[in-house]
């Protein structure tokens, strides 16, 4: 069967937007490495309040989980520094919501230069650096210095998924770097063991629709000696052609062209969460509910997200089965008004 022009791989540089602002039909497809050039959302008169703009990134280590959001929505910039003790439970978030965009700076595309955050509670730093991605971070109680090194052949997934040619999403998602560094919590400082530690980037430029629901998952770990790495999402991008699914081997990205199927329980979050396709059977066993209510009127937001373990079996390029067991990670629940 041949591709549908979402499904077509990419593999020479191109620009999302057309010089009047809409979708560049030429940039629907996808990616293993990052070729979309974005410089065109938020500026123009084209798309006003719906430009998205962020860098989120997911670090866990057998003991602490860390996530960094640095984001500017159009009429509102929204951070947060999140990190979870995996052994007490306990929760640390220092959060910030500024008035338009102008405690963000944000580069035009992905790599073009550096991504901060300046605000009382929160100070963000994202720096691409020779070898990988420093992420640092201070709030009241925790400071973050961490590099999410790529180590040379590494892929990562990048998807443009177009509502239609005025709304459109590009996501990259690039799971699986490995992670060292530093997390100080009360001046108590924890270092990320090396090899053990995982490092997540999900890159967004688009223009979306006002009201959306979505599934998210990640997970990274190794499994029979091989670094893996899972990337599945659902229901934003239904009816586009496009999807944001994907299996990374040793840094080798299989693209995943279908639908999955997602199954879990929203009167009970950690319950093993389903997620299945003809060439993916997931299950995902959380082992902590992080819950966030946003209602600003205008912005709401009702994320449930899960932590926990990815286990089961994917399809790679080559049509054999990759086992996955015990790949740390999340799975999340997302219903936007934005």
């Amino acid at each position: 069967m041949q591709p549908t022009d979402a499904e077509r791989e990419i593999t020479s540089p191109v620009s999302l937007t057309l010089p009047d602002g809409r979708l560049n039909p030429a940039a629907v497809g996808w990616t293993r490495t990052p070729l979309i050039t974005t410089d065109g959302i938020g500026r123009g008169r084209l798309g006003r309040g719906r430009n998205k703009r962020w860098e989120y990134w997911g670090v866990t280590t057998p003991t602490h989980v860390v996530a960094l959001v640095l984001s500017d929505i159009d009429y509102a910039a929204v951070h947060g520094i999140w990190v979870l003790d995996r052994r007490t439970g306990e929760e640390i978030s220092h959060d910030a919501i500024g008035v338009l965009g102008r405690s963000a700076t944000l580069p035009g595309t992905l790599g073009a230069g550096p991504a901060r955050a300046r605000t009382r509670a929160v100070r963000i730093d994202l720096t691409e650096v020779e070898g990988g991605t420093r992420l640092q971070a201070q709030g009241t109680r925790v400071r973050v210095d961490i590099m999410a090194h790529r180590p040379d052949g590494h892929e990562s997934l990048g998807v443009v998924v177009p509502w239609s040619d005025r709304l459109f999403q590009y996501t990259v998602k690039d799971v699986a770097r490995p992670a060292t560094g530093t997390l100080w919590i009360d001046d108590q400082a924890h270092a990320l063991p090396a090899g053990d530690s995982w490092a997540v980037l999900d890159h967004g430029r688009g223009r979306w629709p006002y009201s959306m629901h979505w599934n998210w998952g990640a997970g990274s770990g190794r499994t029979d000696g091989r670094v893996l790495g899972i990337q599945v999402g659902g229901k934003w991008t239904d009816g586009t052609g496009a999807s944001e699914n994907s299996l990374l081997v040793d840094g080798h990205l299989t693209k995943i062209g279908e639908e999955l199927v997602w199954t879990y329980d929203t009167d009970d979050w950690l319950a093993p969460w389903k997620v299945a396709g003809e060439s993916v059977d997931l299950t995902f066993t959380p082992f902590h509910l992080k819950r966030s209510i946003t209602d600003l009127k205008v912005f709401s937001s009702r994320t449930h997200q899960c932590f926990g373990h990815w286990s089961g079996r994917v399809r790679d390029h080559a049509g054999e089965w990759v086992s996955l067991a015990g790949l740390v990670g999340w799975a999340e629940d997302v219903r936007n008004r934005w």
